[in-house]
């Protein structure tokens, strides 16, 4: 995943690294809030401030760590045509709940 940062010298104090930059605009349209907040982006930039891509590790799936935790059991392959036979007798019977 990647997230932008702001980097600008701070006089006298070295620099600022900004995520999500901080900036906001008002407009009477999405465009005209857009183009304000492009132009303050612009006027920052212009003055020496640079727009970085900050590349950070994506989060891992929260069920991730279960992937295979069946995988040496040996009841798996049995529970599986259980499963599997279940399916079998609803399909050929509606009826069956």
């Amino acid at each position: 995943m990647d997230m932008l940062v702001l980097i600008e010298e701070v006089p006298g104090s070295g620099f600022r690294a900004t995520g999500g930059f901080a900036l906001t605009a008002e407009g009477s349209t999405r465009d005209e809030a857009f183009q304000k907040l492009q132009g303050q982006i612009r006027d920052r930039m212009a003055a020496g401030a640079e727009v970085v891509p900050l590349r950070l590790p994506a989060p891992e799936h929260p069920w991730l760590q279960f992937a295979g935790m069946f995988r040496d059991d040996p009841l798996f392959e049995e529970w599986q045509e259980a499963i599997a036979e279940r399916r079998r007798q609803v399909d050929a019977d509606p009826d069956v709940p």
